[in-house]
């Protein structure tokens, strides 16, 4: 089978919590590297963008008419979106450490962990 055809295949049978999960593990998964390879500051524009961009499509998901999420699980997505730009900034311009970034997404990601073990 080829890895387009698999993919296809995962993106049919995959449950949206494991999709989040899964994209939520290769970012954080990607800060750690970059954070264990010692690069601060600028050097981390580009992961932190991804991770950016990466909250704000659950922001807007959450915005989304038919989300079942309950609404303060929603507005807290909104908020940590919100928190996870502003500190990205601060990380980029040196005055913060990208380790509070990776700390957030493995407590949600343990979180998606959980929701998807009580699915089952």
């Amino acid at each position: 089978m080829s890895l387009s055809a698999y993919q296809s295949v995962r993106s049919l049978s995959e449950a949206p919590r494991a999709t989040e999960h899964r994209l939520m593990g290769q970012i954080t998964g990607e800060m750690i590297a970059a954070r264990d390879a010692g690069r601060h500051g600028a050097a981390l524009a580009d992961t932190l963008y991804r991770n950016r961009e990466m909250w704000n499509i659950f922001s807007i998901d959450c915005a989304t008419p038919g989300n079942g999420l309950p609404d303060q699980l929603r507005a807290g997505i909104v908020s940590l979106t919100l928190w996870v730009d502003r500190f990205s900034s601060e990380v980029i311009a040196g005055r913060e450490s990208i380790d509070d970034l990776i700390t957030v997404n493995r407590s949600i990601m343990e979180g998606l962990a959980s929701f998807g073990q009580a699915d089952a």
